[in-house]
């Protein structure tokens, strides 16, 4: 069905080139804006409050914008090939990708249209459109091309067709993080996007996400931006939620859109989309990757992170991405060892796990899970986590914003003369100018940000007891000498959050009714390289993760 409706689209596109000759061009439409409105009904009766949607298609994105730049080019690429190349890429890893590359089986620029194939295939239908690409870099291929008479393959990255959540600055496209007030924001490349850039990896386009990362509404659903409109879960669209505030990236690689996408989390938003997808999500120690160039919350919190189908690419992405960034006050030295990560799985008889009691209890997926550790070696210690209390985590975030937004906004923003928000306040004013586009669901964070008067004692002394909280809930790590804690999802993301710990999500299978559900390593700070070892031998040893069964053609 999916491969006919291209091939209508390439009969509409030669009947236009046709008729360019005798007659005045006519404009070719890809894509139409639909009634949502049956889509939306049906929704109010979701047991999930942040699954009842005012609005699934976007008010303010024109997808033949997005996709007629490259559709010629896409059009051409054989049916044939793209079904030779599908058992070499889908769920393939990267080093596999390169091994076919490299034994003239298909090339980098065959690779990119593969994965726009897909992407032409499902987001235009608007019954099988996740609402998941905003944008695409209208050079890749050209990107592609000079790649491929290059050949001198320094890292495993090269090549690699890779996809930014859209609060991530890059020169080719706009940086919206999702919100109309910054949707002709045109910025340079954030620090990681050069360091991939630098590696080879080609940016393939952008994704969708929570509008200001989640941090403008109280309520609205996960997914939802007025730039991008609702991301849809592939195993269940309407029917799970997508996870956010990084939802766009955890759509995208369980579709398998791209070989990787890079994500961001404040409090859950790479492990929440990650787990929902049933993909791999890190969320790296808060300064192992720069945060410079990236549409912030809070910079004492923020990260990126590499979101993946597995732990080989997790690794491989991560490391394209590291380096220390002079621009960010919290930017480290990486430490060695994650790039090989993938090739040395930690024996799991050497690995000392936490395994909370609670969810041993209410969860038989987390419960099968240690289990299978436990049979194949890794000493497992049952705790019971202690009740901790995040007081005034939101102060912190609020003050954070108001700051770092400003000066995101005064430092990246080129073109200042059509973005003309400058902090806060300007962004309020705007978005209340035409509420029902701009903030269908309100902005409830947005005042609450502008109601916070803490003083900046009080809010040193925030951070402060933050951090020393979230390392007290894990305290059992140092007492027990364990490598990592288990948690489930983003269950306990605000802990290692405000802890600055690292944490790992990886598919540990699905419930009865095909939600994804993932197990979640987190350990201590500056340990990826280490996690990413303990999580590859978990995936070896369980392969969980199944492609959702829409999406397989």
């Amino acid at each position: 069905m999916y491969r006919q409706l291209i091939l209508g689209f390439l009969i509409i596109f030669l009947s236009a080139c046709k008729q360019q000759k005798a007659e005045p061009k006519e404009e070719v439409v890809l894509w139409t804006p639909y009634n949502d409105s049956t889509e939306v009904a049906a929704s109010a009766d979701n047991e999930s409050e942040r699954m009842q949607y005012k609005f699934i298609q976007s008010k303010v994105l024109d997808k033949n914008g997005v996709f007629m730049p490259l559709y010629g080019e896409v059009s051409r690429f054989p049916s044939a090939q793209y079904e030779k190349m599908k058992p070499l890429v889908l769920e393939q890893d990267i080093p596999t990708i390169q091994k076919h590359i490299n034994a003239g089986t298909f090339t980098y620029e065959d690779l990119v249209l593969f994965y726009l194939h897909r992407i032409y295939t499902y987001e235009l239908p608007n019954n099988t459109t996740l609402n998941t690409i905003i944008a695409l870099n209208p050079n890749v291929l050209e990107e592609a091309r000079k790649l491929d008479e290059g050949l001198e393959i320094h890292h495993p990255i090269y090549g690699m067709p890779i996809l930014l959540k859209d609060n991530i600055g890059t020169l080719e496209m706009k940086t919206t993080a999702g919100a109309v007030a910054l949707r002709d924001n045109q910025t340079e490349d954030a620090f990681i996007v050069q360091r991939l850039k630098e590696k080879g990896a080609l940016i393939l386009g952008k994704v969708n996400l929570s509008e200001w990362a989640n941090f403008i509404c109280d309520v609205c659903p996960n997914g939802q931006s007025a730039v991008g409109g609702q991301t849809m879960n592939p195993y269940g669209r309407q029917q799970f939620d997508t996870g956010g505030s990084s939802a766009g990236s955890g759509t995208s690689m369980a579709a398998n859109y791209a070989v990787g996408a890079v994500g961001t989390e404040t409090s859950g938003s790479i492990l929440s989309p990650s787990s929902q997808n049933s993909v791999v999500g890190l969320k790296p120690t808060v300064g192992l990757l720069s945060r410079t160039g990236i549409v912030p919350i809070s910079s004492t919190l923020d990260t990126p992170g590499p979101m993946t189908r597995n732990v080989t690419d997790n690794a491989i992405l991560l490391d394209a991405m590291l380096g220390r960034d002079g621009a960010d006050a919290k930017s480290v030295e990486p430490e060695p060892g994650v790039l090989s990560a993938w090739t040395q799985p930690e024996p799991l008889k050497t690995v000392r796990l936490g395994v909370m009691k609670n969810l041993m209890e209410r969860d038989s997926l987390y419960a099968l899970s240690v289990e299978k550790l436990r049979e194949a070696g890794a000493e497992i210690v049952e705790f019971e986590p202690e009740d901790v209390e995040l007081d005034h985590f939101l102060t912190l975030l609020n003050l954070d914003m108001k700051k770092d937004l400003q000066d995101y906004l005064e430092a990246m923003v080129k073109n200042k003369d059509v973005v003309k928000v400058e902090k806060i306040e300007d962004v309020v004013r705007f978005n209340s100018e035409d509420s029902l586009v701009r903030i269908p669901y309100g902005q409830a964070r947005f005042d609450g940000i502008l109601a916070d008067s803490t003083s900046q004692e009080d809010f040193e002394k925030i951070k402060a007891e933050l951090k020393n909280a979230g390392r007290s809930f894990f305290d059992v790590m140092e007492g027990q000498q364990l490598d990592a804690v288990l948690s489930i999802n983003n269950y306990h993301a605000g802990y290692a959050a405000v802890a600055e710990y690292p944490a790992l999500t990886i598919p540990m299978g699905y419930k009865t009714d095909g939600e994804p559900e993932s197990l979640t390593f987190i350990g201590k700070p500056f340990s990826e390289a280490h996690l990413l070892r303990i999580g590859k031998a978990f995936e070896d040893l369980t392969q969980f993760r199944k492609m959702p069964t829409a999406y397989q053609e």
